[in-house]
């Protein structure tokens, strides 16, 4: 069944992750391999991947193990089949949860590592401790986001979401207290 036998819909779907891929620091294969066992509605076998998207088996292999690795499928065994089955969590927040964490390990860990280094380091020059300081200015913002990342992570998806609505409300009300005190600056003399 070759890639024309997707549905418009899940063509369209598979094609646009394949695109944002990169922009996502995956190729654009992974990322249509895993937007085609997104969509699934059961579990797929690398063959079946490779036909799917006209893929070589080997590429299919490759991505597969690196959605693996970023913990993104999970790999099942039917019975009386020797084949493995690759299929995604079916809670999309727990898929948000993995990628964060994820991303996390692999490119804020690193980040933050480096500029605890750098601030244990003594400046010699003004423009070393200017730098420093930056330096400093973004290891707090990233921790205490981090922080507050962490607490996110406890809270229940119902909790999350709302969490998340209250997010634009306070941003609709702070910007309308902003065009208040910016006019109210603006009349004064």
């Amino acid at each position: 069944m070759p890639a024309s036998t997707l549905p418009p819909l899940s063509r369209q779907f598979v094609a646009h992750f394949g695109e944002m891929g990169s922009k996502w620091g995956i190729n654009r294969t992974v990322g249509q391999i895993y937007a085609l066992i997104f969509i699934s509605e059961r579990a797929l076998n690398a063959d079946e991947i490779a036909e799917l998207l006209e893929f070589s088996r080997s590429n299919v292999s490759m991505g597969l193990k690196e959605l693996q690795a970023w913990r993104l499928v999970h790999l099942r065994h039917q019975p009386g089949d020797r084949r493995e089955y690759f299929e995604a969590p079916s809670d999309v927040w727990e898929i948000f949860r993995v990628l964060a964490e994820e991303r996390r390990r692999r490119e804020v860990e690193p980040t933050l590592s480096m500029l605890r280094n750098a601030m244990l380091e003594e400046p010699s020059t003004d423009e070393e401790r200017h730098a420093q300081q930056r330096m400093r200015e973004m290891h707090d913002l990233i921790d205490r986001l981090m922080k507050w990342f962490d607490e996110v992570q406890r809270l229940a998806p119902e909790t999350a979401m709302q969490l998340m609505g209250m997010g634009a409300t306070v941003t609709k009300v702070l910007g309308l207290k902003d065009r208040l005190t910016g006019s109210a600056r603006k009349k004064a003399p």
